[in-house]
């Protein structure tokens, strides 16, 4: 999804203006009269926060003017509930409106078809948690949400489980210029840790020709089920450090059982 163009929704987004604190003050009053026109000035003088937004929706694979559009539908019921008295600056009463806004159009358009009693049970937290936050101005736990509700909190749990987007295990989690690690580089795997696979390609071997820190990257990774940023933890380097010194090992573990003549003769 591009969100750099210039040009949304018929929107110069090179030209939105930026409203001073006074401006904003002084816009705000005049919409707490009914003046249509100070709203629309207002709205205008905050499509940054929109933009902002939707940069965080990148992968969505979502078009950018809709995602645009959404958020300004966020932007308006922000800007029709925003309290002025409580001493909150707007963008951080607006951003969490728009963010949520944005997923539940993401969560209804959403491929994966998840029964209507789910979706009724996780829109009612999440409309709880919304309301909560407005009036404690912190994050409720799932125990507020559940008194709020009066559903089991196990129950809402679940609904809002089953109303996430799935993600993809080579979707980029993180880069730093280099390598980007992906959603499988993150997962452990406690069960099927390649014993046969180690056994049958006599890995033992190539292990050996590996250096102190790949070696033991190795075996951490794949004979202990740890994932890259346990390793990472452990050995005290970066998870971005362990990902290219496994790739690097596992490399030439692969070269060596490639020209090794009783790896080759391995079924």
């Amino acid at each position: 999804m591009a969100v750099y163009k210039v040009e949304i929704c018929g929107v110069n987004t090179a030209k939105l203006p930026i409203l001073s604190e006074d401006e904003k003050t002084e816009l705000f009053s005049r919409i707490k009269q009914g003046d249509r026109f100070a709203r629309e000035q207002y709205i205008k003088g905050n499509l940054r926060l929109v933009l902002s937004v939707i940069k965080r929706f990148a992968n969505s694979n979502e078009n950018v003017d809709d995602l645009f559009q959404i958020g300004c539908i966020g932007l308006m019921k922000s800007i029709d509930n925003f309290d002025d008295s409580i001493g909150v600056k707007f963008s951080t009463y607006a951003v969490p409106m728009i963010i949520g806004e944005i997923r539940r159009y993401l969560r209804d358009n959403n491929s994966i078809r998840v029964s209507r009693s789910l979706r009724d049970i996780a829109y009612k937290a999440i409309h709880a948690k919304e309301l909560l936050t407005r009036t404690s101005m912190q994050e409720p736990t799932l125990e507020d949400i559940a008194k709020e509700t009066g559903i089991d909190k196990d129950d809402i749990l679940f609904a809002l489980d089953a109303i996430q987007s799935p993600v993809s295990l080579y979707d980029p989690v993180y880069t730093d210029g280099g390598d980007a690690l992906y959603v499988m580089d993150q997962i452990s795997d406690k069960h099927n840790r390649e014993d046969r696979w180690v056994e049958s390609l006599s890995l033992n071997d190539a292990m050996k020709r590996l250096n102190t820190r790949e070696h033991h990257i190795i075996k951490l990774r794949f004979f202990e089920g740890k994932t890259q940023m346990e390793v990472a933890e452990e050995i005290h380097i970066s998870q971005a450090q362990v990902s290219r010194l496994e790739k690097s090992a596992l490399k030439s573990m692969k070269t060596y059982l490639a020209t090794d003549p009783i790896c080759r003769k391995v079924p």
